[in-house]
């Protein structure tokens, strides 16, 4: 019974693991042709409306589906059928509200939000165009924490494939259709994809649910039914504390987004410069650093059930393994990532960006710093993740708090110095990451007693991905004046590369136990294995 519930949830991670993966493919097609068409003016307008659309989400929905589940769960595992479902069904009703206040609250506070907080006012249009999604996300949020209630991931992560295709699809067809009047319609036009594919989702995680009662008999009540005010109660002392936790980030973004456009102008940058600026931060660079993180959700995913598991067990040598395993593993893709977005941080602008060259050079010097985000953020995902399994999910929260205030002191400070203006809320980032991640490893190191083979983590990989840019630059050199900046560049990618994988098979540093935590690993290691004997 045990090792079926422990099945049940490895593969319910697995599916919302792979999601993620599309989720964030499909947020790199939604974006890299967007930049294109609407440039770093109009990205600077789009990004601009979703802080505060990303922190009243987590506001209003972060807490609550792990609640519901949590609640729906502990009903079904005493037999109380009617009492899941009602769980449900109070908590629909409660977010039904939270969604019209927050909704309404971002509609109407759109003008102050935009002239007043971030001191951006064509952002306004694409404000209020994003404000309708508030009013389904915590519908949607209500459904996918019942269903999780009941170990049934497949609703949540359809409905979340369904609500980014319809913003991908409807925001695009928007953008384009409106990119002949001025570009902050334009990107209203993009924005309001967020609220169309948030009511697209809904729409799909209904249906999936009345499929499901055509099929299921809710029972009659047994027993004492539980109040409304005790539902509530039980579901606001769970899910605040996520919400907390979980609005570390979306706040910092806010006041960043109102930070950058403010000093931006404090140094002498017009509105519309300044915007442009910020466009090309978050709209061209930042989905480069953060599509990485794909495969390393993948690993945090992975890594949480087995660290519980092994923790539980009291297998002291095992758990570091593994521990060890996922470090390592991040690292050998969070590297050469990295290393690669720095050293071509112009050459793959200039691929990606083809319609807006002047702002794609402009960025790559943002890309160039930003890139080395990669690393730091790749291990405090992963760490997190560790930290999760072991049962210290406030951790991560708190370290991540110290990051993000520190990020913010210093994108005040460095933004506000001419020369580097921009860059400088690219540097405040790696550093609040950087920061965030020694934190979860010193706390691993020191309060769990957990540690790392220095040789194997860390050197080996440096090793491998310092080889892997000298031959990435050379190459780049070499075929750019033959081939021209596209080819050479694609080029370059595909040798730099296999010589990273040729290296860490020299090195010695990729093991079997690695591969064991990578989707189809274990093949993958059969092939190594014949490689390594020839």
């Amino acid at each position: 019974m045990r090792k079926g519930s422990s099945n049940s949830f490895i593969k319910g991670a697995f599916i919302l693991g792979a999601a993620g993966i599309i989720i964030k493919i499909l947020g790199a097609f939604f974006r890299i042709p967007l930049a294109n068409l609407i440039g770093d003016e109009g990205m600077g307008y789009f990004q601009s409306s979703y802080p505060i659309y990303l922190l009243l989400v987590v506001i209003s929905t972060a807490g609550f589906p792990t609640a519901i589940a949590k609640l729906v769960s502990e009903k079904v595992a005493i037999g109380d059928k009617y009492g899941a479902h009602r769980i449900f069904k109070v908590s629909f009703i409660a977010l039904f509200v939270i969604g019209i206040i927050t909704s309404s609250a971002l509609f109407f506070g759109a003008r102050i939000y935009s002239y007043n907080f971030i001191k951006n006012p064509k952002a306004y249009y694409s404000t209020l165009a994003i404000a309708p999604a508030l009013f389904f996300v915590p519908l949607m949020s209500a459904f996918r924490g019942y269903f999780q209630g009941l170990q049934n991931m497949k609703p949540t992560a359809i409905s979340q494939i369904a609500e980014q295709a319809g913003r991908v699809l409807l925001g695009l067809g928007l953008a384009y259709i409106l990119l002949d009047r001025e570009l902050e319609i334009a990107a209203a036009g993009a924005a309001s994809g967020a609220s169309a594919g948030a009511l697209f989702g809904a729409i799909i995680i209904t249906f999936i649910y009345f499929a499901y009662r055509r099929n299921s008999e809710i029972p009659k009540a047994v027993g004492k039914i539980e109040d409304t005010s005790t539902i509530l109660r039980n579901l606001l002392v769970i899910a605040i504390p996520i919400t907390i936790g979980a609005a570390v980030l979306p706040v910092m973004q806010t006041i960043d987004a109102g930070i950058v456009m403010r000093r931006l102008q404090d140094i002498g940058y017009t509105e519309n410069a300044a915007n442009s600026l910020f466009g090309q931060l978050t709209g061209m660079a930042n989905p480069l650093i953060n599509f990485p993180q794909v495969i390393t959700a993948a690993i945090q995913v992975s890594l949480v059930p087995a660290v519980s598991l092994l923790a539980a067990r009291k297998d002291t040598y095992s758990l570091n393994s593994t521990i060890e395993a996922g470090v390592r593993i991040s690292l050998l893709l969070a590297l050469p990532a990295a290393i690669g977005l720095v050293i071509l941080a112009e050459p793959i602008m200039l691929l990606l960006y083809p319609l807006q060259l002047e702002s794609a050079v402009s960025a790559s010097k943002i890309l160039a710093v930003l890139g080395f985000g990669v690393i730091f953020l790749s291990v405090f995902q992963t760490l997190t993740g560790v930290l999760q399994g072991l049962g210290r999910p406030i951790i991560p929260v708190l370290n991540l708090a110290v990051g993000a205030v520190i990020k913010l002191v210093l994108s005040y400070i460095l933004i506000g110095i001419p020369s580097i203006n921009i860059r400088g809320a690219a540097i405040a980032t790696i550093i609040g990451y950087g920061i965030a991640a020694i934190l979860n490893l010193m706390y691993i190191r020191n309060k769990m007693k957990i540690r790392f083979n220095f040789i194997n983590v860390f050197l080996k990989p440096t090793i491998s991905v310092i080889v892997m840019a000298v031959i990435v630059r050379i190459s780049f050199s070499i075929f750019n004046t033959s081939l021209g900046n596209n080819k050479a560049t694609m080029v370059s990618i595909i040798i730099g590369g296999l010589v990273y994988g040729i290296m860490l098979l020299v090195t010695k540093t990729i093991t079997e136990e690695d591969f064991e935590l990578m989707p189809g690993g274990k093949k993958l290691y059969k092939v190594v294995r014949i490689f390594n004997k020839k």
